[in-house]
């Protein structure tokens, strides 16, 4: 038995998804991530919980996408509908085989697929919404994960056991002084109307009246390490340059500007692909923000290409096109949600109702 891997099982049952005596768990991953699923598999029973597993095979997406006619295609699992009807918890663990494995699939067979999934994505995103299903995403380290990451597997993981703070004695405690340092932001963040980041090439306001700003403390992802909320859809104003690589749908997008005005990107550039950024918004929904957010998690320090990870490295900004939170007041749908990263460690300023509260990566008001 890996005690990094019974640490880490012990965080997601127990912290992350606060499993019950009764609550039904539905976990999803690949054959990859078996000997982390094992150690979940136990400390779910131990919890009281019951466990339905879907674990799937090398390219069993792409073959799907394949060879699937109309039907075939339209077809959902009935144990998968029921659980994001009816469970009570949801665990998706990242092991991937392949990230590039769907790359050259029929665009229109995975238009096909992803409608037949848009009713149960909407039921997820409404049940997350209030956590009457407690879900949580996190990652197994895998070498395609790893190679993605320009990582040896074993370098690999120890930056991901390391982010999710489990070569600490007790893990648990950790994340609820992140929850506590965070919940200082929020509280902060939510008695104001207006935000304005600043930096290089940077100089961008929105404001939240009426939204939320959340305390992401590992409960939903893992790892986490951020502060999150929709901004209000038309009132975003201004420029933003992403200086981390965006990356979506295995698609990689350098040097991305922003032009933004009354909420509505007018204009857009991008050193590298962007033939991709314009077929981006090309799509219903996505010239309006689902998210503007703030990194905190110092543990995470260097880009993966992984967004689970990359959104959250302390003193760093992001902003996601398209979809917004239901939780956090936001009313932009779209089927794209795309973060976009912006570094703010040399310079930056985040600016709430014209007070300035944080400068280069760090917030003034806390000690």
């Amino acid at each position: 038995m890996n005690p990094v891997l019974r640490k880490y099982a012990h965080l997601l049952v127990n912290y992350c998804l606060d499993l019950q005596q009764g609550d039904r768990l539905y976990l999803k991953t690949t054959t990859l991530a078996e000997p982390l699923v094992r150690e979940v598999y136990r400390a779910a029973l131990q919890a009281g919980g019951s466990v339905a597993v879907e674990m799937n095979f090398r390219e069993q997406d792409r073959i799907l996408l394949q060879e699937g006619d109309e039907d075939q295609l339209q077809f959902v699992s009935p144990l998968y509908r029921q659980a994001m009807e009816e469970y009570e918890a949801y665990l998706y663990i990242r092991a991937p085989f392949n990230l590039f494995e769907n790359q050259a699939v029929d665009p229109e067979k995975s238009k096909l697929r992803k409608k037949a999934l848009a009713p149960i994505s909407q039921t997820y995103f409404e049940r997350t919404a209030t956590r009457a299903l407690k879900r949580n995403l996190c990652q197994y380290p895998t070498m395609a994960a790893a190679q993605n990451a320009g990582m040896s597997l074993e370098a690999y993981e120890e930056f991901v056991f390391g982010a999710c703070h489990l070569f600490a004695d007790d893990p648990v405690t950790e994340w609820l002084k992140v929850r506590a340092y965070q919940q200082q932001i929020v509280d902060l963040l939510n008695e104001r109307q207006t935000v304005r980041y600043r930096g290089d090439g940077i100089d961008i306001s929105f404001s939240t009246k009426g939204r939320t700003w959340i305390n992401s403390d590992g409960q939903t992802n893992m790892p986490s390490g951020e502060v999150y909320t929709s901004p209000v859809e038309d009132s975003v104003n201004g420029v933003i340059n992403f200086n981390y690589p965006a990356v979506y749908m295995g698609q990689e997008v350098e040097d991305v500007t922003l032009w933004v005005k009354d909420g509505y990107v007018e204009k857009w550039e991008a050193r590298r692909g962007k033939a991709f950024l314009d077929h981006v918004f090309s799509i219903d929904g996505t010239r309006r923000f689902g998210e503007a957010a703030i990194g905190t998690n110092s543990n995470i320090k260097r880009f993966t290409k992984n967004i689970l990870f990359d959104e959250k490295i302390g003193g760093t900004v992001h902003m996601a096109i398209g979809q917004s939170y239901l939780q956090a007041g936001g009313k932009n749908q779209s089927s794209v949600h795309w973060d976009m990263i912006a570094g703010m460690q040399e310079g930056g300023e985040i600016y709430a109702d014209d007070e300035k509260i944080y400068d280069s990566g760090r917030f003034l008001f806390i000690e």
